[in-house]
């Protein structure tokens, strides 16, 4: 059986430790282990800072996706639109406007419009 020594703690650190250990680990001893083999695993200081957390990175992202956005809607508008416009203006295509065949006197069919007609109302009125 291995040997205990006992460390002085205070009394709210020694309450908040062993409410942690018990969430986590088995004992208090593997909790202590863990935590040390960490910071010496990973050359870490307790007391230094790892950086921003979850929260921080995420108000980040929300902000320059939130700016990406607004660059493609720019670009949507200034670029992608006015070019649309233009290349279907080129390729609407209009029926091009018929117009009579110039063709010589003698073979041009003559409409011969009546230009008086008889009253077909036998009363005189107009």
């Amino acid at each position: 059986m291995d040997s205990f020594t006992g460390i002085r703690f205070k009394k709210e650190t020694a309450k908040r430790f062993q409410t942690f250990s018990r969430t986590y680990f088995k004992s208090h001893t593997e909790a202590m282990a863990t935590m040390l083999d960490f910071f010496l695993y990973n050359e870490i200081s307790p007391k230094e800072k790892l950086g921003p957390t979850g929260r921080t990175i995420e108000a980040k992202l929300l902000k320059r996706i939130n700016a990406v956005i607004a660059i493609m809607r720019d670009v949507e508008k200034t670029q992608t639109k006015p070019t649309v416009a233009m290349i279907q203006s080129l390729f609407e295509t209009e029926e091009p406007t018929k117009k009579p065949l110039i063709v010589e006197k003698k073979y041009a069919e003559e409409k011969k419009e009546v230009r008086f007609r008889e009253k077909q109302n036998t009363s005189n009125q107009l």
